[in-house]
């Protein structure tokens, strides 16, 4: 017996010896109070100098390997490794937890730092991305998270100096990063040519953005910004691992044993060798140092802490140590003195005193230590080595007796015997030998029984016996010294062994774990007098036992503290400690032990020790000699929740059921029916499962709940409100105790916590999240309502502390593993909770995200009832308790005195009881005070009230547990019958009384009943296959049969005068009796399976009849004969009643998801007209009659949680009764006819499936849906090349190679020049300037006003463009990587100027290409913030709240997620799935934070924010005849809630609340595109696509309502105007369009100013400057050309060509204009009338490129069919074609004529480069021929000359185009990455590096890109760059955004041209 409780004494941690100096660095530093903190395997140690103390921090389950200190120095945060890493922040003060940072990381937190003023913390993971994660640690809230780096990240450390800047260094590389919103983005370092690219280990940060970083080869390197500016060369002799700033300056330590000290501008100021001093040794390498005063720390990786005080810096103080690395395995105690010797693969053995808590005496040996024991005397050391040899040492001075080697392989154990003649050894090769050891250890037997490898040894006390275990888990014996087997079990029986250290055996059984045969447990130690057991294990797990312990499965105490295996584990001689030793940790660990006599005064133990005691499960709370349960809790803890479907998966369903939907839709649907009903009365309270759930408001009115409804019981009125936020049970409910709200927490698979409002109904907050599953069982507000606790009902009993207005979770911890039945709050310390359940109480407190619990001493125990208290309720001045035995009883506060008791008696019922008490004394679950009466919940589902005086009053009352089936209402009064699995039958009155009118016990439990026609009698049938029939006024039985075993499913007696009366049972029959004469006149065969529905047909000759099978039959009454009717005729009988839920006229009420849940019941309303349904999944459903077709619409409404098991209308039809089958709730609805009805938020119209009437469509519309964005980060390539690149192709040798000093005539210039000032300067950069274009065609509202109408606002590309309306100049944020995809414009006076704009992106890893939003000023373009976000794809709408302070976004994932931002702090509140379609906008109402709509694809919803919950309605058609829903375009709002919507087909939905109540038809003739509601008057201005007639225009503005509009013309000469974009400012509208124009648009006199321009579709091929004037040619696939015109900033004229255009050339006089077409045909066009001069298509396929040669006489046109055509000009318009160049290899992407016309340069698609003579197009081959040729301009991308311009890598992408400027030297390309750079030319070199470079990925050096390719469609005009000629002096250019893609609108982006002084 005794082995089944844990013992009662216990172990506490008193020292370990050891620091963590292998793999671990900065780990060691002094705290405020002078201790010094390090961590030693899973335990933070904060040792004390000063009084040689240490004190334990043992909060991680696992090895620590980083260490932070706070700048405050007392609070610590540590990370350790293992699945499921956790950050502990900790106070170094009183060891206790602060705060948990957990659910992040995996594998391990490799670096921790705290930012400067302590409030973050940065922790970097050890998993393959090595994430990188920003922690506000006091709330336990991730900030933010970024892929760190490819390879491990060493050190991180937060600029001190720099707000929100960190730097991370690695493998290879050093990162800078910022932190802006929940955006960490990084930079590289660049090393450039100051040091080489190497590992950095470690680094400090310090003013003026200077950093210093230690390197692997032992220098330090000194950045400034992101650049390496010098390195300090050979600090240290090998890799720096440590960096430690204090105020004096640095101090740096390296492997080569040095510290070294530094001032603050890393000047050197001495250097400590610390090999040198006296405690130094070969090998001796620093890993971490702490500076402080004149005080230096210092840890080495052979696990030592040594002290220096500067003064006497080569007298270094050891202050510990450790063995270092490899394995720790060999442990021995000293017989008679305080002495522990340890042995480990570090080859050395250490003596330690446990007194003093000191090494006294090391010594090495040759070999790795595997075990060690001291012989009696203690004069003799025994080790046994690695190699299968042992030695023998002299404890005194540790010199050698005997060293012997009669093994190969590990010895693992030996042992002296007790009498100290023999010494046993045994080895892995599974012997064990025996040694005399007078005779200096000879061998003097073997032990040769074992089959495997020796684990454990020991003698017996008089040295005769030996017992060993081995690998096999076998126990065996010899006889000694010979070593003979022993087996007879007789023999052993009555040994006694000197030690017991064997892991099997019987006194050890309890050690073993039931069921399971695991060899886990390393070692054992008994102690025979303390009659205790100590056990180590793999788990790094201690554990006490009693011994012996004969039972498996013993129960225990357990430590924690080691973190992995504990290798071994011994008693001190005299029992005092316990000393255990980690194997991978290398630590030693000793514990105090604390007999059972002390235990009494340790009640004042230290803090921490509490810790230490057993955070077992198996623990002593789980004593056995706890009485057995009572049989109600028993069956409560069985209860499961689990549900096959839960709500919650109904969106997949459907998803996955959309082909069968699709199917079925091609006919027309019906629509639902007019009616509605309401929830009017509920019968039933949940008592049978829930205690504690009843509660009194404020005002006297009654809270409690029954199925899936919050209920509110006005007992004066006897009326009831209901809360239905919920979709299913709910399980526990609590009182706030300031104000009438109530929390309330459901089933579900992720459940959720509603706290609502009970005056309004409304939830304030909803609790969602993941940490719960299946439900919340239990609920309590905090004493200050400002906190609720909740536990879970999963596995572990999960209990959660939210912060429930912000929604926020607090804390989490796991509960226990057995049922929880209870949490409270304590409403005296804020910071406790208590939680109860089976055999379990414990009792928390809050830290940071984690709560700790203590088991407190049992005080003492009151009798209080007879069987359980099943709920108590605390008062000013004491208790009041109720409990199984139906009494009430009142306490005194201390629970002396019983004051007063009531019992619960039908006796004691007042006359004005709503009901009848079923039986005395009914079990209590729930009580509660207030208002001079106590309220008290039954289990039997009655809620009563009990006068303080005596009396009781029943209020409310439902069926008890099991399961309700039957129902009938009665045929002419308004009262109905139901029959429960609780064995009794009920009559409700649902007139206003509402009461329980009758109710009767039955011997079995029934399952369906019967009015007959007259009311006088009622059928019910029995669960055992009997029915019997009742007066319906007394309920005394009739008559009774029983001629079934199955049960009776439904009853039904025959229509008029309720002749007979047929009965279904479940095996399969349906029989008729006669009622006059009693008789069984007919039994219906033929049902294969049993029956679940009957009707009648009106003259009672026909059954209709229903089966489990889903078959429809037919019989003949009374006789029962089968019939078959065609469905067609069924329609035309008439049916008595139709409860029937198959057949074609209720086909429409099977859902889409029939497979997994089933209709149980329908009920026909009495003019045939409407349909009610119940089902598995709790709806209760009203179909129109007959409902034909698949799927019809219907009304749905949630109140039961589960199976709806019947539905009945009443006689008038004027109330639905419905039966929840598990939930026991009765509940009326009123029917609202068709006309009356207020409008009411629980009314709610759907359909399984969206609507099938088309939404609409326009191409527009169509393409904007299915566009799919190309993230830049896959990008590939814009043309079709084949070929090896230029870069990897192999170099002819050229057979002309020149010596290197030659008398040759110099070589001509590559390029022709125009060297007007002689000096030639190269360009030095580019600024970028201009862009012509703006993006309309697929985004919207995304141009708007700032600054009173001065400025617009508007995005192309990746660029935010804000463009000065008078001067039009421009400037720009280009933050963004990728393209923006919408804009918004904050709104509130607080945020002035204030935008934010997001883009695409590809998934959502929190990388820099993952989709963002950029919060930014528009003035100074400085960003405010950055969203990374998990809307995969990309971000196409965002909206700010009326307060400025929310941001709404959008996503194009597939769930298409709206997400609610905090965007200051880059904190998300909620998120969720927004629609399955395409949602095209969402916005905010003006005047709230907390509403918005949505709108898209054949959808409206219109949102709430609860907390951090969104709750969504789908807008409501059916008030207006013939609405449909359509696919929504955008959205304004008016007062009172209105909102307006555009659709597809021009007409504006007018919205109440989600209601539609009005449409303004044709709005615009196409899609309303654009609305915009104006602040400050309300006025609405739209936009959509119309034809321009006279009175009509594409943009509108309305009054407030929407009921007068003016429309104003856009005069743009197109045949259709479509508006993408409308804004109102001062009198004005801008408006954006689909073809890129912005346009302003005066209100008085409707003038129209057009202000920006750009191409409209496709990509942007071709591009030409003027030869002398700053103008430029555009060429787009949109078929214009247009000109441009560069000192105006505007375009000047536009062609439309009719045809995509791919190319353009000025003539070398600029008279002419040639233009090459996409279909093959090319035009000459004269520049000074536009006229066509001549045009000519000789080919099919597109022109590449075009050119005339510069003395104006021949054109070039090369094409995509690998050829070009010569064309002489001087012959006229004619254009014959005079010759063409052949074999060219692939298609031609560039041409140059040489400076003489006689040449052509041709690039081709094959990355080869050809020159042709002109006009012959002969090929020429001579290399030394072409390298003489001078060219009249460059635009070659291939070349020896150009070389150098291919990455190397370019796999994916390449170079497209390139110009060479006109002074000869500068060379500027454009690639597929979107970027534009720039050269020297000639570059010939591979690789060359840049003189500038833009492109837009933030990466630092040009080399990553590898990593990161981008897509970019080029826009190669811009890139073509042709450089204008007769800027002669020296110029500098640069090009920012060019980032144009083939979606978005094509821009120009023009680079200007600046003098360069």
């Amino acid at each position: 017996m005794a082995a089944r409780s844990a013992p009662s004494c216990h172990l506490r941690l008193e020292w370990v010896y050891g620091y963590r100096g292998h793999q671990c660095r900065n780990n060691l530093y002094y705290t405020a109070a002078k201790e010094i903190v390090y961590f030693v395997a899973g335990v933070g140690v904060v040792y004390s100098p000063r009084e040689h103390r240490q004190k334990f921090y043992r909060g991680h389950s696992d090895d620590i390997i980083s260490l932070a200190l706070h700048p405050e120095r007392v609070l610590v945060a540590t990370g350790q490794v293992g699945k499921e890493p956790y950050i502990c922040i900790w106070d170094s003060y009183t060891v206790q937890t602060i705060s948990v940072l957990k659910d992040v990381h995996t594998h391990g937190i490799a670096c921790l730092a705290f930012d400067l003023d302590g409030q973050r913390l940065v922790s970097v993971g050890l998993d393959s991305k090595n994430a990188v994660c920003v922690w506000d640690w006091k709330r336990g809230k991730m900030l933010s998270m970024a892929p760190g780096h490819t390879d491990r990240i060493f050190d991180i450390s937060w600029d001190l100096y720099q707000p929100n800047k960190l730097v991370s260094c690695g493998v290879k590389h050093i990162k800078f990063w910022s932190l802006c919103g929940n955006a960490l983005t990084p930079k590289r370092g660049v090393f450039g040519k100051t040091g080489d690219l190497q590992t950095i280990l470690c680094l400090a940060c310090a003013r003026d953005e200077l950093t210093y970083s230690g390197a692997l080869n032992g220098d330090i390197y000194v950045w400034k910004g992101i650049n390496l500016i010098r390195t300090i060369q050979g600090a240290h002799a090998a890799g720096i691992f440590s960096m430690n700033a204090c105020e004096e300056g640095f101090a740096t330590g390296g492997r080569d044993g040095c510290i070294r000290l530094w001032d603050l501008t890393f000047k050197p100021i001495t250097v400590i060798d610390l090999r040198e001093t006296d405690q130094g040794y070969k090998g001796l390498s620093v890993r971490s140092v702490c500076w402080r005063g004149d005080h230096i720390l210092v840890g080495t990786q052979d696990s030592e802490i040594f002290e220096i005080v500067v003064q006497e810096r080569n007298k270094p103080f050891l202050i510990m140590q450790g063995h270092c690395e490899g394995e720790l395995w060999a442990l021995a105690v000293h017989p008679t003195k305080p002495l522990a010797v340890t042995g480990s693969d570090d080859r050395s053995v250490r003596i330690w005193s446990l007194v003093d808590h000191a090494l006294i005496a090391r010594c090495n040996m040759e070999e790795p230590i595997r075990c060690a024991a001291v012989n009696a005397d203690g004069i003799h050391l025994a080790l046994g080595m690695k190699d299968g040899s042992f030695t023998v040492l002299r404890v005194r001075d540790m010199t050698e007796v005997v060293h012997i080697k009669d093994r190969k392989e590990a010895i693992h154990e030996l042992k002296y015997s007790p009498d100290g003649t023999y010494l046993a050894v045994g080895c892995n090769d599974s012997s064990v030998d025996i040694y005399g050891v007078a005779q200096r250890y000879k061998k003097v037997g073997e032990c040769l029984g074992s089959l495997s490898f020796i684990t454990h040894l020991d003698w017996s006390s008089d040295s005769r016996y030996l017992q060993t275990n081995d690998g096999n888990g076998k126990r065996l014996f010899y006889r000694m010294p010979g070593g003979k087997e022993v087996t007879s079990t007789e023999e052993i029986k009555g040994v006694h062994w000197a030690s017991w250290t064997c892991v099997s055996g019987l006194e050890v059984n309890g050690i073993w774990p039931k069921y399971s045969d695991i060899n886990d447990i390393n070692s054992v130690d008994g102690n025979y007098i303390g009659q205790v057991l100590v056990t180590a294990d793999d788990y790094g797990i201690i554990k006490l036992f009693r011994y012996p312990c004969l039972r498996k499965g013993a129960k225990f105490r357990k430590y924690i503290g080691h973190s992995a295996h504990v290798t071994n584990v011994r008693w001190s001689h005299d029992y005092q400690w316990v000393i255990s030793i980690g194997g991978a940790d290398h630590s030693v660990f000793q514990w105090k032990f604390i007999p059972e006599r002390k235990l009494k005064d340790a009640v004042h133990i230290a803090p921490q020790e509490s810790l230490a005691d057993s955070h077992s499960d198996e623990s002593d709370s789980d004593l056995s000699d706890v009485p057995e349960l009572d049989s109600e809790i028993e069956q409560e803890t069985q209860l499961t929740y689990r549900r096959q479907v839960y709500k919650e998966d109904l969106p997949q369903l459907k998803e996955q059921c959309k082909e069968k939907q699709k199917s079925a839709t091609s006919k027309r649907r019906e629509r639902a029916p007019g009616n509605s009903i309401r929830l009017h009365f509920v019968h039933g309270y949940r008592g049978y499962d829930c205690r504690s759930n009843l509660f009194y408001t404020q005002i006297g009115e009654i809270v409690y709940h029954v199925a899936a409804v919050g209920v509110i019981y006005n007992r004066q009125q006897n009326t009831q409100r209901f809360y239905l936020g919920h979709d299913d049970d709910i399980l526990c409910l609590t009182i706030h105790p300031l104000k009438d709200y109530v929390a309330t927490g459901q089933v579900g698979r992720d459940p959720s916590i509603h706290i609502w409002d009970t005056e309004t109904i409304k939830p304030l907050s909803i609790l969602k999240g993941g940490h719960h599953q299946y439900g919340v069982s239990a609920v309590d507000f905090s004493a200050d309502g400002k906190r609720l606790a909740s536990v879970g009902i999963d596995d572990s009993h999960t209990v959660v502390l939210w912060d429930w207005k912000k929604g926020e979770k607090l804390s989490i911890a796991r509960g226990s593993k057995d049922k929880i039945f209870v949490v409270k709050m304590n409403p005296y310390v804020p910071d406790k909770l208590i939680t109860a359940g089976i055999k379990h109480m414990k009792f928390w407190r809050k830290a940071g995200d984690v709560c700790i619990w203590r088991d407190i001493f049992l005080v003492k125990t009151v009798k209080a009832h007879d069987g359980p208290v099943f709920s108590m309720h605390a008062l000013e001045k004491g208790f009041v308790t109720g409990g199984k035995d139906g009494i009430v009883a009142l306490w005194d506060d201390s629970f002396e005195r019983c004051l007063k008791t009531y019992a619960i008696k039908r006796a004691a019922l007042a006359p004005g009881s709503k009901g009848l008490l079923l039986e005395d004394n009914p079990s209590i679950r729930a009580i509660s005070l207030g208002h001079g009466h106590i309220l008290v919940g039954t289990k039997n589902g009655e809620i009563l009230e009990v006068d303080k005086s005596g009396p009781i009053t029943l209020l409310v009352q439902g069926h008890m547990e099991g399961e309700v089936w039957g129902l009938a209402t009665h045929p002419y009064l308004p009262i109905c019958a139901t029959v429960s699995d609780d064995k009794t039958l009920r009559i409700w009155d649902l007139s206003p009384s509402h009461c329980m009118l009758a109710v009767r016990k039955l011997k079995k439990g029934g399952r369906c009943c019967c009015f007959s026609p007259d009311g006088k009698a009622l059928a019910v049938g029995l669960n055992d296959g009997s029915f019997l029939m009742a007066n319906a006024d007394t309920l005394e039985d009739l008559v009774s049969f029983h001629h079934r075993k199955d049960m009776i499913s439904d009853i039904r007696f025959s229509p008029g005068s309720g002749k007979y009366l047929a009965v279904a049972s479940h095996d399969s029959f349906i029989d008729i009796y006669n009622v006059m004469n009693s008789k069984r006149v007919g039994i219906c065969k033929g049902a294969t399976s049993y029956i679940t529905h009957i009707d009648w047909d009106i003259r009672g000759k026909l059954l209709q009849v229903n089966t489990g099978a889903k078959e429809q039959l037919f019989f003949e009454a009374p006789r029962g004969k089968k019939q078959t009717i065609p469905s067609v005729e069924v329609e035309k009988i008439a049916w008595a009643s139709w409860t029937s839920v198959l057949g074609l006229c209720c086909e429409g009420i099977w859902p889409v998801i029939g497979e997994v849940t089933d209709v149980t019941a329908s009920c026909l309303t009495s003019d045939k007209m409407v349909l009610a349904t119940g089902d598995d999944l709790g709806f209760v459903k009203l179909f129109r009659y007959p409902t034909k077709g698949k799927f019809g619409k219907f009304k749905r409404y949630v109140a039961h949680s589960t199976h709806v098991t019947n539905v009945r209308w009443t006689y008038d039809d004027s109330m639905l009764v419905t039966l929840g089958g598990t939930d026991m709730s009765l509940m009326v609805w009123t029917n609202e006819m068709e006309g009356y009805r207020e409008k009411r938020p629980c009314d709610s119209e759907e359909s399984d499936i969206d609507s099938e009437e088309d939404g609409g469509y326009d191409s527009d519309v169509t393409r904007e849906n299915e566009i799919s964005y190309t993230i830049r980060a896959l990008s590939t390539n814009i043309r079709p090349m084949l070929g090896i690149k230029p870069h990897l192709q192999q170099k002819e040798p050229s057979i002309d190679e020149r010596p290197p000093v030659s008398r040759a005539p110099p070589q001509p210039e590559k390029l022709q020049t125009n060297n007007v000032g002689k000096k030639k300067r190269p360009i030095e950069d580019l600024v970028l300037e201009l862009i012509f274009g703006y993006r309309g065609r697929d985004c919207r509202n995304n141009v708007h006003y700032l600054n009173d109408g001065d400025d617009i606002i508007y995005h192309t590309a990746s660029v935010g463009i804000l463009h000065n309306v008078a001067t039009g100049s421009q400037s720009f944020y280009q933050e963004h990587n990728d393209d923006i995809l919408c804009l918004t414009v904050n709104q509130h006076p607080k945020f002035i100027n204030i935008v934010a704009t997001g883009q695409v992106g590809d998934s959502a890893d929190m990388s820099a290409t993952a989709p963002s939003i950029h919060i930014w000023d528009a003035m100074n373009k400085q960003t405010l913030s950055i969203l990374r976000c998990y809307h995969s794809k990309g971000v196409c709408s965002v909206s700010f709240s009326a307060t400025g302070k929310l941001l709404l976004s959008v996503g194009l994932d597939p769930e298409h997620t709206i997400t609610i931002w905090r965007w200051q702090e880059g904190a998300k509140i909620a998120s969720r799935a927004g629609h399955n379609q395409r949602i095209f906008v969402a916005e905010f109402r003006p005047d709230s934070d907390t509403q918005f709509v949505s709108v898209g694809v054949k959808h409206v919803k219109f949102w709430t924010l609860a907390g951090r919950a969104l709750l969504s309605k789908k807008g409501l058609l059916s008030t207006l005849e013939d609405a449909r829903m359509q696919t929504m375009l955008a959205i304004a709002f008016g007062a009172n809630n209105l909102t307006f919507t555009g659709t597809i087909s021009g007409d504006v939905c007018v919205w109440k609340d989600h209601i539609l109540c009005r449409i303004v038809a044709r709005a615009h003739n196409g899609p309303v595109f654009a609305m915009y509601t104006t602040l400050r008057d309300g006025l609405i201005v739209t936009g959509g696509k119309e034809r321009p007639s006279k009175e009509g225009g594409a943009v509108k503005l309305w009054d407030q309502e929407l009921r007068r509009c003016r429309a104003f013309r856009l005069e743009t000469g197109q045949a259709t105007d479509c508006v993408r974009s409308v804004c109102r400012g001062k009198g004005k509208i801008l408006v954006g369009t689909r073809n890129a124009e912005i346009i302003e648009v005066g209100e008085k006199n409707a003038a129209c100013n057009i202000l920006v321009n750009g191409h409209v579709d496709g990509p942007i091929w071709g591009l030409a400057t003027h030869p002398s004037r700053d103008f430029f040619l555009s060429a787009a696939e949109d078929g214009t050309v247009r000109l441009w015109d560069i000192a105006d900033k505007k375009m000047l004229n536009k062609v439309n060509l009719g045809h995509a255009a791919r190319t353009v050339c000025y003539s070398p006089e600029g008279d002419m204009v040639a233009i090459g077409m996409k279909n093959g045909e090319f035009i000459i066009l004269l520049v000074s009338s536009l006229k066509i001069w001549g045009k000519k298509r000789d080919r099919r396929c597109a022109i590449h490129d075009i050119r005339f040669s510069p003395d104006s006489r021949y054109l070039a046109v090369g094409s995509s069919e690998n050829s070009v055509d010569f064309y002489d000009l001087t012959l006229g318009p004619t254009l014959n074609r005079i010759s063409y160049c052949k074999d060219i290899p692939s298609f031609v992407i560039q041409m140059d004529f040489s400076a003489d016309s006689s040449y052509l340069q041709v690039s081709s698609g094959c990355y080869k480069r050809h020159v042709y003579e002109v006009p012959s197009g002969k090929h020429l081959m001579d290399h030394a021929a072409i390298d003489r040729i001078t060219w009249a301009t460059w635009t070659s991308i291939l070349g020896d000359e150009v070389l150098g311009i291919w990455s190397r890598h370019a796999e994916k992408a390449d170079v497209n185009c390139a110009c060479v400027s006109h002074s000869g030297i500068s060379l500027v390309t454009g690639d597929d990455f979107g970027m534009v750079k720039l050269f020297d030319f000639p570059c010939p070199e591979k690789f060359v590096s840049l003189c500038f470079v833009y492109y837009y990925q933030f990466t630092p050096n040009f080399d990553i890109l590898s990593s990161a390719l981008f897509p970019i469609y080029l826009k190669c005009f811009v890139l073509i760059s042709k450089f204008f000629p007769k800027l002669s002096k020296s110029i500098y250019f640069e090009i920012k955004a060019i980032r144009n893609k083939s979606s978005p609108s094509s821009n120009i982006i023009f680079g200007t041209i600046l003098q360069k002084l």
